[in-house]
């Protein structure tokens, strides 16, 4: 791939790239403008590795994924939404998103059930998809996508 077809692509995935690290950064806008670009690093240090048999868009989101679990600027698991909500107090997250309640929700995820709800419900990815994606079992990606629903829906009943 040159140069040219990379930017190409990119300037193509961009907005669902930094969509996809918002959701996974909980909001926190200033994170996942890094990750995003951190994984257009990684991604175009990685080309001789892309094969044309998939999506683009999959294989930039795996590179994301994986910066994002490696990546200290996560965001940590939190117990409660109340918890989430305290600590960002205005200032962490992107406070005029119009879902905060689910930013707030999705923070209290272990990661790997936040990427699975993300990738799912957010992009629209199938779980063969999201399996290849996150490097996971079809049936790992069930599990997460099950329990990450259901501690969804207790903790925005809760909120």
């Amino acid at each position: 791939m040159t140069r040219e077809v990379f930017i190409a692509h990119v300037e193509r995935e961009q907005e669902a790239l930094r969509g996809f690290l918002l959701a996974l950064c909980c909001g926190k806008k200033d994170d996942a403008d890094d990750l995003a670009q951190d994984a257009l690093v990684k991604a175009y240090l990685s080309l001789a590795g892309y094969r044309d048999e998939g999506k683009f868009r999959s294989w930039l989101f795996k590179i994301a994924h994986n910066t994002f679990l490696s990546h200290k600027a996560s965001c940590r698991t939190m117990d409660s939404i109340d918890e989430a909500r305290t600590l960002i107090s205005g200032t962490g997250a992107d406070t005029s998103f119009e879902h905060q309640d689910l930013y707030l929700a999705l923070r209290t995820l272990p990661p790997k059930e936040r990427s699975a709800i993300t990738l799912f419900y957010l992009n629209g990815y199938s779980i063969k998809e999201i399996a290849a994606i996150t490097d996971a079992s079809q049936d790992a990606v069930k599990q997460q996508l099950s329990r990450g629903r259901d501690k969804l829906k207790a903790k925005l009943r809760a909120s």
